[in-house]
Formats: structure tokens, sequence, C-alpha cells
């Protein structure tokens, strides 16, 4: 039986504006928003938050919790946690598991594993390689957040470059279509003329020019057209290059765009300089690049260019990032430090507190077409997060909550706090400690 709540005097943060009032959560669901005094009900909990924000749950369109065949790196249980600690109540999975995602039965099965282990709510994304088209058609549109296509390589059989099977999905797919756009033939150039050089002690600093500007611009315009040719829908993930923000309309509503864009955390925090200090923990694919393209990625967030802002939160060990540059696998954790991360940009006053809130809870709800969550309405799920703005702590590996136990944010020190997560009305994290006793929900899509 879910508890009742009234969150009271909180700055409530919602759809463009901010204001002092009151949520009261019941069944799991938002059961009211007032503003002013308001009489606690005698058999609610009562949570003052004055001085506190209170968001909508975040809604990450793209993880990788490792779960099946890699959970030696993170696992359904563990990463969602992570991501609840963080105000992340929503996550979309990827297919690049082990065995992969090319199958519905497949998909099914990661489905079952969730309902049993996770603390967020999830769905996950059908796979498609060369030779899986029909399967992946048979996709539920309302059940499945949306098909995953990988131009440029991946973990095991992903990689997807017949143009044959590339049309037959752009002209006949009902589901979103989700893309990893980087040139794979740009990129194996690129390699083997560094490796003639180091052998396969590249050094991180060149990461940006072997998965390189022009791979990624190259990729996406192919994505792009194809999507226009056929009038997909099309959602291009963690764009890195300045050079790729033409691709992109300025659209006021990001729900007439039939193509969309998102934009990473790591792509907006750290910058070709930072290889220096941090190495390959910041080894992401696609890379991070220079100071020019991180600021030309925020400012394509602030005109509407891009329309989310996820994590890409793909958990290695610390003895797999401390590989030689050519056996380091690229990708790092984030989830549990995203929200957090971008509320640091708030306080510098690179983008405003709505607009995040926008990014990273609306604009996924609307773009998928999620069921009733991403925003503060009566009657929709009670996924939300409390923060309070003047809670400074540093990240450490005492606090870390990722399987894999390091964060590319360590020693940093961030100035907002998350104090409470509710996951469908359900007090999931409240000040450091879980209830693990309610597990997330299955989300389901209108279209």
């Amino acid at each position: 039986m879910l508890r009742k709540y009234l969150i009271s005097g909180a700055t409530i943060v919602n759809e463009g504006k901010a204001f002092i009032g009151n949520v009261l959560i019941e069944n799991g669901l938002i059961a009211d928003i007032s503003t002013g005094n308001t009489i606690k009900p005698e058999d609610a909990e009562h949570i003052e938050a004055k001085g506190k924000y209170l968001l909508p749950g975040v809604i990450d369109d793209q993880v990788h919790f490792r779960d099946p065949g890699l959970t030696h790196k993170g696992d359904i249980y563990t990463e969602s946690r992570a991501a609840v600690a963080g105000g992340v109540t929503s996550y979309m999975d990827m297919p690049n598991t082990v065995p992969n995602t090319l199958t519905q039965e497949l998909l099914e099965e990661k489905y079952k594993a969730a309902s049993e282990k996770s603390l967020a709510n999830y769905s996950f994304y059908m796979g498609v390689s060369n030779d899986n088209v029909e399967e992946v058609l048979k996709t539920d549109p309302s059940k499945v957040c949306g098909i995953k296509i990988f131009l440029g390589a991946s973990t095991g059989n992903m990689l997807v470059d017949n143009l044959t099977t590339l049309e037959q999905l752009f002209s006949n797919s009902k589901s979103l279509i989700a893309v990893h756009c980087e040139d794979e033939p740009t990129i194996r150039e690129n390699l083997n003329h560094y490796r003639q050089i180091y052998g396969d002690n590249i050094p991180v600093e060149l990461h940006p020019a072997i998965r390189s500007n022009e791979a990624c611009l190259k990729s996406s315009t192919f994505a792009v057209n194809l999507a226009r040719k056929y009038n997909t829908r099309l959602h291009v993930l963690h764009l890195s290059t300045a050079e790729e923000m033409a691709l992109f309309s300025t659209e006021p509503s990001t729900a007439e765009k039939r193509i969309t864009a998102e934009v990473c955390v790591h792509h907006l925090c750290f910058s070709e300089q930072d290889y220096h200090t941090i190495g390959n923990n910041i080894k992401w694919n696609p890379a991070i690049k220079s100071a020019n393209d991180r600021s030309a990625l925020m400012q394509a967030l602030l005109d509407n260019r891009i329309d989310v802002i996820a994590t890409d939160h793909a958990p290695h060990t610390r003895e797999e990032k401390q590989k030689p540059y050519t056996s380091c696998p690229s990708g790092g954790p984030l989830v549990q430090h995203s929200l957090t991360a971008m509320l640091e940009k708030v306080l510098k006053k690179e983008i405003s507190i709505e607009l995040v809130v926008e990014k990273m809870c609306h604009a996924p709800a609307r773009i998928f077409g999620v069921e009733r969550r991403g925003f503060i309405r009566k009657g929709y799920h009670a996924d939300l997060v409390l923060i309070n703005p003047n809670a400074p702590w540093t990240v450490a590996k005492e606090n870390i909550l990722y399987k894999c136990g390091w964060s590319p944010f360590e020693e940093v020190t961030f100035h907002s706090a998350v104090t409470h997560t509710f996951v469908g009305g359900h007090m999931a994290w409240s000040n450091g400690k879980f209830d693990e006793s309610v597990k997330g929900s299955r989300l389901s899509f209108v279209h």
C-alpha cells in the first residue's frame, strides 16, 4: 500500500514556471497541486520543503545498465539505485548487452528482469542488426520506447551498414528510431593512421581526432537525410560537434518535430583539455571534443536545436579503464550525478533551472510519448525529486553508488543535493537512505 504525502512550501519548477506551492501524493499519483497555505490531511506524511526545489523526475533516454551479460560493470539493480539517488526516476536502456537484444523474446526477458530488480521506471530499446528487420518491425510502440540503430561500431553484431536494411527500417518503422551516428570507415582510417605512429599506446588526447568531427557529421547527415526522405520519427543521440548543429531545427515546439536531438552531460561538462587530467575516464563514443564544440552544444540547447539532455551512462571497471587506448573501452557512469551537474550550470547562469527541467524531464516525455510522466500535473504518476540548492558535497569513493565504484566527477564539489526521490508515489530515496520495498514500473507510451 503506497503512503500519502504532502510536500509543502517547495519551489515547484514545471512547464517553464517556478512558484512556491504544495503537492499532495495519493495512491501513487499527484492528487493535488496548490499554492499558499494548505491543510495537511491527517493520514498524510508531511514533508516541509521550504527553500527546496521540487522537480519532475528525470527521464534519461540513453543508458547502458549492462544487464544481462556484462554485469561485472553494472546491473539493473545497482545502476537504477544510483539513478534514483541522482533524481532519475525513469530510464531507457540500450540493446548492446550480451546477448544483444535482437529478438522480441530477448527484449521481454530484459523487461522481466527489470520488474524484479529496478528501483526506477524502465524501458528497453529493441536492437537492430543487418539481418533482423522483420523481428524489429514487430516492436510495439505502445510498450517499447524505440528501436536503436548503431551507425558506428558497438558491442557484438550491431553495426548497421547495409543500406537496404536501413531503407526498410526508416520507411516502415512505426517506432521512434534512435541512432548513434559516427562514420565507421572514417574512424578506422584515423585509427590506423595513429596506430602506425603509436601502436596500441595512442594518447587518449587523440581520441577526438580518431572519432572526429568529420566522422560524426558525415553519419548524422546521412541519418537526417534518410529520415527526411521517409518522414521517419528520428532521434539523434549524443551529439558532440558544432558542425552537426546546422542539421536541426529551432522550432519552438518539440512536439511538432519529426527529427529531434540529444546531448549528453559529459559533452556539456568536459572538453578535450580535460583528457590531460582525467584521461580514459572521459573516453566516450562519440568523443568529447573542443571547448568550441562544447559551447556550440550549449547554445543549441538554449535555442532549441537540441531537445534532450541525457547521460549515455555506460560503466566499466577501473581496471578496464586503465588499459591502453586501443583496449580501453569507451563510456563512463553518470546517472547519479547528471542532475546535480546540470544544476551547477544553473548556479553559473549558463542555463535556467526551468530549461534544465524542460530538457531532462518534459522533452523526453513528449518525444517518446511517455504516458503520464515527466510533468507535475494532477493525475500524473508521482515521479518527483526534491533538491536542496544549498547543500554542498564532494563526489568521493565513499558516496559513489555505481557498481564500478568510480565517477568522472570524483573530487568535484556540487552545491545542490537530491534529498528525496519519489518513483510512482513511493519515496525510494530520502536523506541518504533507500526504501527498496517497491520496484519501478514499465513505461508505457502514447503516440
